[in-house]
């Protein structure tokens, strides 16, 4: 949560220039304050394992979020009970009458295929058009981000030579945008994709800005300039055995997977996986959740339509 101090207050300028957010009671005494509402839509095959997660994630804030678990009605699923669903996800039919403070959308196992052959692809793109007025900021995550950069921005994902997978070091490029409030100069982030996009297309796309990435990587974080949109082609939300499973699984098809990078002490899998991302995801999901969510969002959240127009006639006048 921001520090609240006295308007003016000198050391306030100081502080930002540190990338530090403070409030000034001005500020604060006309911030009104109420839950925030979530939606996950959750494209994961295990759908427990991800939410679980993404929850761990969110819950290392002070702020309260009602979480809304969505999943596509247009692929029927194989890893999760029917009543599972019917108990704990909605579909959109059932959500595209509300509002929403911020949405994320996980990654898929399907990144080889083009998007639009998909069998859940135009619900997605419906879903991701109707978040334009129904939702304030959006995350989206590997695949996901994919998917949306595609869908928003027209940059197509290309295949890459050999799967990336493992733990890799990602130099932040701008230091100014306070989704990196609290990172270190570097960070490490798990990866787990055939595919990649380019960071030329980004760097040339007016509306959009790579936050970080490596050499090794590609491009790792991007934001619309408007900040409606967060791409995080890692997963800083992954647990200590996720890369794990995922090795032994792919050993057990015989896709003849290598070892992930810089994850196990001396490339050894009988040794105890290297967490080196956790205080990464803590503080992305609860950077986006607190500068791009709740400081921004309206009180009154159906107002999101009426701002959507608003940026739509101001268009390229992005702070």
């Amino acid at each position: 949560m921001p520090i609240k101090v006295i308007k003016n207050l000198p050391a306030i300028t100081k502080l930002a220039q540190e990338n530090i957010f403070v409030m000034d009671t001005e500020r604060a005494e006309s911030q009104q304050i109420r839950p925030l509402h979530i939606l996950l839509v959750n494209l994961m095959p295990t759908k427990e394992v991800t939410e679980t997660q993404i929850l761990r994630a969110l819950s290392n804030s002070p702020l309260q979020v009602n979480l809304t678990l969505l999943h596509t009605a247009s692929r029927k699923s194989k890893n999760t009970d029917e009543a599972y669903l019917d108990t704990f996800y909605r579909t959109f039919d059932e959500v595209r009458d509300q509002f929403f403070d911020g949405m994320i959308v996980t990654g898929a196992p399907v990144e080889l295929m083009p998007f639009e052959e998909v069998d859940y692809w135009s619900e997605l793109t419906e879903i991701m058009d109707w978040s334009e007025e129904h939702v304030y900021s959006t995350l989206y995550i590997c695949w996901g981000a994919q998917a949306g950069l595609y869908h928003h921005f027209g940059i197509n994902k290309e295949v890459m030579p050999k799967k990336l997978f493992g733990v890799y070091l990602h130099d932040i490029y701008n230091e100014r945008p306070v989704l990196f409030r609290g990172f270190d100069e570097k960070f490490w982030m798990p990866h787990s994709r055939h595919t990649t996009v380019s960071q030329v297309a980004i760097r040339g796309n007016r509306d959009l800005e790579l936050l970080a990435g490596s050499a090794e990587s590609g491009a790792a974080i991007v934001r619309s300039l408007d900040n409606k949109h967060i791409f995080v082609f890692g997963h800083s939300e992954y647990d200590r055995d996720t890369l794990q499973r995922e090795y032994e699984r792919d050993i057990s098809r015989g896709d003849g997977v290598e070892i992930p990078e810089n994850y196990y002490p001396n490339d050894d899998p009988k040794q105890k996986p290297v967490v080196r991302w956790r205080s990464v995801s803590t503080l992305l999901f609860t950077n986006w959740l607190n500068y791009y969510v709740y400081q921004e969002t309206p009180y009154i959240l159906e107002q999101i339509q009426k701002m959507k127009f608003e940026r739509d006639k101001n268009q390229g006048a992005y702070i």
